[in-house]
């Protein structure tokens, strides 16, 4: 079937953008979706391969479309504004004694309302669950370990677990000693032995602005204190500004999300990452690092781990099986560089170990190749609901809401008129059975009171689109009564 005009006064290759942009218009291609390959098409118009190529690179000039190695054209979300780094307008912050708990436990528990489509909580696996696989997996792991299952195990976890984590470690260039690591309870529990290992009561911790909520509280149960750092929402922590804060504050260490910030999904590049670390151990200063969305990348490569520039022990990595898939079985790990006995020495006195049964299944899981599988997959679907949801935001939001590009994970982070007060339209989407994450709860200083994060780690299906539009007519109404 030949679909140009050779006649017509326009270019082939402009009558293939026009073809390819008249299928967004009518909805045949979504925001997200592959675009047919060159040949494909270049059969299909009865036209050469080249002139394909020429319409596809004039789109991803535009922005219409995206190039992704070795994979294809894929359609961006249309008429999106992207939110921009806004460091001019950025004051310096002092450190804070954190209390947001309150609105904090309203998110955790919208989440667990019935029929609420919930798009506060940054749950990836969502939405490529691999359930059935790990059920498969755990009573294999029964049928051979019988009573030793439900047993304590050693307090540093399993040994084959700690073995095949430190050999995924050493394919990204960082070398670890799997006699070092330690099996926690979830990233959570990695994140708070790191901080007692640095730092006590009263203590300052730099953070970044906007930063996790569950680090905020973390420091909030902890009583020291969180100090904002700006934070770009490209490239990550704002060295500069870092500079600064070291030289006016006291502080005791740093919990920062170098590779993939949530919720900003900005991407701190290696030789930046490297000068943070050269940076801070210039000072004796400890870098915490949450690692726990540096395999959902969407970039060319994963990110590689800030503790591989560390040269003084100074850096601890913190991460976990939750984001990428068993949130439920609450396994993750600490590479704690210099502070091994500290850590080990909390660890015991905290939880005394980690679930065996989770950590037996899950060796399973990353010997047979199915986590990598399973990864592969979930990158892909996360990337196309990261289009999809751009797309709702843009045709059911005001005109100047701005929204994140994030380069990995699940969360957009939204901007809204300064009118708006995301903690108000928070009460009034649960009524309409809608949860998000205000903004509010990701500043120890309370900023960001008209941003909201809204996940995209979702499964699919129609009350997700009928959900941002009512969540885009609240923030309508609440703009224009502003």
């Amino acid at each position: 079937m030949r679909l140009v005009n050779r006649s017509a006064p326009e270019f082939l290759y402009q009558q293939v953008i026009d073809f390819i942009e008249n299928q967004s218009d009518s909805g045949v291609i979504r925001p997200g979706d592959k675009l047919p390959s060159l040949r494909k098409l270049s059969q299909q118009f009865g036209i050469s391969v080249p002139t394909v190529k020429q319409a596809y690179v004039e789109l991803e000039r535009q922005g219409t479309v995206s190039a992704r190695p070795q994979s294809g054209y894929y359609l961006n979300a249309k008429n999106a504004r992207t939110l921009l780094p806004m460091r001019a307008k950025w004051a310096q912050c002092q450190p804070v004694e954190v209390s947001c708990r309150s609105l904090i436990e309203q998110v955790y528990d919208a989440m667990h309302v019935p029929d609420t489509v919930a798009l506060g909580i940054s749950n990836p696996v969502n939405a490529h669950p691999p359930d059935k696989t790990l059920a498969r997996l755990m009573r294999s792991v029964l049928s051979r370990t019988a009573e030793k299952a439900v047993s304590y195990g050693p307090v540093n976890g399993d040994e084959k677990l700690r073995l095949s984590l430190a050999l995924r470690y050493q394919e990204h260039g960082m070398s670890v000693n799997h006699h070092d690591m330690i099996i926690t309870n979830g990233a959570q529990e990695a994140l708070s032995i790191a901080l007692q290992c640095v730092a006590k009561k009263g203590d300052i911790i730099a953070v970044e602005s906007p930063c996790y909520f569950g680090l905020i509280e973390l420091i909030e149960s902890l009583e020291m204190k969180a100090l904002e750092v700006y934070t770009c929402t490209e490239d990550g922590v704002c060295i500069d500004e870092l500079e600064k804060v070291l030289e006016k504050h006291p502080v005791k260490a740093c919990l920062f999300s170098t590779a993939i910030n949530n919720p900003l999904g900005s991407f701190m590049p290696e030789k930046k990452r490297q000068q943070l670390v050269k940076l801070l151990e210039s000072k004796d200063i400890p870098l915490i690092e949450d690692d726990v969305y540096s395999d959902l990348y969407f970039t060319e490569k994963r990110p590689i781990p800030a503790q591989l520039f560390s040269e003084k022990g100074l850096v601890m990595t913190c991460s976990s099986f939750s984001k990428t898939a068993a949130p439920g079985y609450r396994v993750g790990w600490l590479i704690p560089g210099k502070f091994e006995e500290a850590a080990k020495r909390i660890k015991r006195a905290q939880s005394c170990s980690t679930s065996m049964l989770q950590q037996w299944t899950l060796t399973d899981y990353l010997l047979s190749g199915d986590y990598d599988r399973h990864l592969h997959v979930l990158r892909k679907i996360l990337r196309y609901n990261r289009e999809r949801m751009i797309a709702l935001i843009a045709k059911h939001f005001p005109e100047a809401t701005c929204v994140s590009n994030p380069q990995g994970g699940s969360v957009l982070w939204i901007r809204c008129r300064s009118v708006v007060d995301t903690s108000d339209i928070f009460q009034q989407a649960i009524e309409q059975g809608i949860s998000f994450a205000p903004g509010q709860i990701f500043s120890p200083s309370g900023k960001y009171t008209h941003y909201m994060r809204i996940s995209f780690g979702v499964k699919w299906h129609e009350g997700i689109e009928q959900a941002i539009a009512r969540l885009g007519k609240l923030v309508n109404t609440y703009t224009r009564i502003g």
